[in-house]
């Protein structure tokens, strides 16, 4: 592969992408795209493109006058923010998206990945264990967005041969950014929070058990569904993915294991019913079998790397 894109640089995700791609393929294949500057210093040593994900002109553009082989669409507004602003939410999950699908159905580029979410899922799918093939009932227009755009991944790659692929992500917990708005997000907070000899108000129940994992996991998790042969994807609409689990008290059990004054006061509010609706834990048995996938971090090690992140002068 050659040039490969990131739309939606400057966030979470992106910016864990960013190095991870830079670090495998060198800065010099790597290209970014937001509406705004990425902040982690090492953007610079890669190309940065100002442009509208929302704007399909300017995403061709963008495509042909870099040499883009394979794009990465992180674009998204996440859940509990979206709630707020459903049709905001709606028109940004999905018109990127679809931009993305049409370039590469008229050839501009070879492969697109494109991040799904354990928000498909609804109270219908099995909270432990919950199968690849559960039934996709969403209870946020988070959710509906990414339910959607699994249905428009498959139908390009059935219908024109486009090579999309997707993971459904747990919690992401990283140490490079802040909480961005999702409803795992409690998790991000809680390490900035414990590092910065703060309390906590936490938004969960103590006992709300989530599927979550490092960001360190999911970069190299998408980087080897990317790298993996056609014919081994054998998942079109989004794959399952597991780290770990756990609840908001074990989180912070294991946490005062390293910062034993670290405080949690516990306020559930609207995010809680969301919570409620999602999966324990994944069954992903699909990405192990068709792509290798096995996570580094348990909930011990996932508590040590972002603690010890977070401690790097510049959260390198």
């Amino acid at each position: 592969m050659g040039k490969h894109l990131i739309v939606g640089a400057s966030g979470q995700l992106g910016i864990e992408l960013m190095l991870g791609l830079q670090a495998r393929y060198g800065a010099e294949n790597v290209v970014l795209s937001d509406v705004r500057p990425c902040p982690h210093p090492d953007a610079a040593l890669s190309t940065f493109v100002t442009a509208d994900a929302t704007d399909l002109d300017a995403q061709r553009a963008l495509m042909e006058g870099n040499d883009i082989d394979v794009v990465y669409n992180l674009v998204a507004m996440l859940s509990a923010k979206g709630e707020s602003h459903p049709m905001a939410a709606w028109g940004l999950n999905m018109n990127p998206l679809l931009h993305t699908l049409e370039l590469a159905r008229e050839g501009k580029v070879k492969r697109v990945f494109w991040p799904s979410s354990i928000a498909v899922f609804g109270s219908e799918a099995p909270k432990n264990g919950t199968p690849q093939d559960a039934a996709l009932v969403p209870t946020t227009v988070y959710g509906v967005s990414k339910t959607a755009g699994e249905l428009w991944c498959k139908y390009y790659h059935d219908k024109f041969g486009v090579d999309v692929r997707s993971i459904r992500y747990p919690g992401l917990i990283g140490y490079r950014s802040m909480p961005g708005g999702g409803t795992t997000d409690y998790a991000v907070d809680a390490f900035h929070c414990a590092a910065a000899g703060k309390a906590l108000t936490c938004y969960l129940a103590h006992d709300e058990r989530l599927p979550m994992m490092s960001m360190s996991d999911a970069v190299r998790g998408t980087l080897e569904l990317m790298e993996a042969p056609s014919a081994h994807v054998q998942v079109r609409t989004s794959y399952n993915l597991h780290g770990c689990d756990f609840t908001p008290a074990e989180l912070t059990t294991a946490i005062r294991r390293h910062v034993p004054d670290f405080e949690v006061v516990y306020a559930p509010d609207h995010r809680q019913a969301i919570a409620e609706s999602w999966p324990n834990r994944l069954d992903d048995h699909s990405a192990r079998r068709d792509w290798g996938w096995q996570p580094e971090h348990d909930v011990e090690g996932l508590v040590q790397h972002v603690l010890e992140g977070l401690a790097q002068p510049i959260h390198g």
